[in-house]
C-alpha cells in the first residue's frame, strides 16, 4: 500500500485529498521563543491557527479531504505536539518536515556536525519518531542560505538528506530554487532521482532569473510555485513578493509547455507567525479564494487542478524505496 507519514500516523496516499505541499502552522527563526513580542501563548496560537485549518477542510470536501505539508524543520519553532491537537481537532492532516530552512538556520550544535551525523538524525526523525512525541517526519527540508548562493554548510545538510531519502523513502523540498547547479551535483552523486525532490519558491519575486529550470525539469526534478498570494498588489507586499498575474504566466507557461507532472502548487502561508508580524489576510486557504478560481478562468479543466493539487503531490510524498 502507498503510505505518507503524518503527525498522527500513516496514511495511504489515496487519503490525503487536496495538498497544500509548503506551509507553515507556525515559523520562526531561532531564538523567536525568547522574544516578548511576538512569542504567542498556545491560547493565542490556536485561535489564530484553528480557524484557518478548519475553513481548509471546509474548501476540501469535494477532494474527500486534504492534507497541510508543514514546511518549518529543526529550530524554526516546529511543535508537532501542537500539529497532533491541530489535525485532530480539524481533521486536516498534517505532515511534518525534518531537515533546516537552511543552513543559516541550523543551531551550532547541528552546524558543526558532519554529514553521517545529520543524515542519521533526519533518518531518526522519520523511522523513529521527532523527539518524544512519537510521529514520524514524512518529508525533509533543506535550503539556500542568505545571500541566493550555496554555503558548505547548506551543501552538507543536502548531502545528508539525499542519504535519508534513499534509507527511508521520503522526499525532499527545498527554500529557493537558486544556485540549483550544486544541489544537483550532490543528489548526482547520491543517486537519488529527481523526481525526490521538489525545488521550492521557483515562483517568488527575489528568486527570478535565478532559477535554472531547465536544468532542474530535464533532470526530472520538480518545480514548486509555492508562494502564491504573495502578491505585489498587497497593501504592504513583502520583500519576496511578486506581481499576481505574472506568477500566474509563469505557472502557466511550465504547464503549457508540458511539465504538469513536474509542478506543484501551495500558498506558503503562516498560521500563527513566530517572531514576526506575517503578511495580513495571506493563508493556505489563498488556494481555494483566488489560485482555482485564477486556473479556472485561464481554462484549466477539473482534470489538471486535479492533476496539480491531488495526484502530484500523492505521488511526490509516497514513501518510495529503491
Amino acid at each position: 500500500m502507498s503510505r505518507v507519514n503524518t503527525v498522527l500516523g500513516p496514511i495511504a496516499a489515496e487519503e490525503l485529498g487536496l495538498v497544500a505541499v509548503h506551509e507553515h502552522i507556525g515559523y520562526g527563526m531561532p531564538g523567536s521563543e525568547l522574544d516578548t513580542q511576538w512569542w504567542k501563548s498556545p491560547e493565542q496560537r490556536y485561535e489564530e491557527t484553528v480557524p484557518k485549518l478548519r475553513q481548509f477542510a471546509e474548501y476540501s470536501q469535494e477532494f474527500g479531504g486534504c492534507t497541510f505539508v508543514d514546511a518549518t524543520g529543526i529550530c524554526n519553532g516546529r511543535d508537532v505536539d501542537y500539529y497532533k491537537s491541530l489535525s485532530a481537532k480539524t481533521g486536516v492532516h498534517i505532515v511534518a518536515a525534518t531537515g533546516f530552512v537552511g543552513g543559516d538556520t541550523a543551531l551550532r550544535f547541528f552546524a558543526e556536525a558532519p554529514v553521517d551525523y545529520l543524515m542519521r538524525q533526519f533518518v531518526h526523525e522519520i523511522t523513529v519518531g521527532i523527539g518524544d512525541t512519537g510521529s514520524l517526519a514524512g518529508i525533509i527540508k533543506v535550503g539556500v542560505s542568505r545571500g541566493l548562493r550555496m554555503k558548505e554548510l547548506d551543501l552538507r545538510i543536502y548531502r545528508a538528506a539525499a542519504r535519508a531519502a534513499l534509507l527511508t523513502g521520503v522526499p525532499i523540498f527545498t527554500h529557493l530554487a537558486v544556485d540549483v547547479e550544486p544541489a544537483l551535483a550532490v543528489f548526482a552523486e547520491e543517486g537519488l532521482p529527481l523526481d525526490r525532490v521538489l525545488f521550492g519558491h521557483a515562483d517568488d519575486g527575489v528568486s527570478q532569473g535565478k532559477v535554472n529550470e531547465a536544468a532542474i525539469l530535464g533532470s526530472g526534478g520538480r518545480i514548486g510555485f509555492d508562494t502564491f498570494g504573495y502578491d505585489l498588489e498587497l497593501p504592504d507586499p513583502p520583500f519576496w513578493g511578486r506581481h499576481r498575474r505574472e506568477r500566474l504566466e509563469h505557472f502557466l507557461r511550465l504547464i503549457g509547455e508540458g511539465h504538469l507532472d513536474q509542478v506543484l502548487a501551495s500558498a506558503d502561508a503562516n498560521c500563527s507567525p513566530l517572531g514576526w508580524p506575517g503578511v495580513k489576510g495571506h493563508t493556505v486557504n489563498y488556494i481555494y479564494e483566488q489560485l482555482i478560481p485564477d486556473l479556472e478562468e485561464e481554462g484549466i479543466d477539473d482534470a489538471t487542478i486535479h492533476r496539480i493539487f491531488v495526484e502530484n503531490p500523492a505521488d511526490f510524498l509516497t514513501l518510495t524505496t529503491n
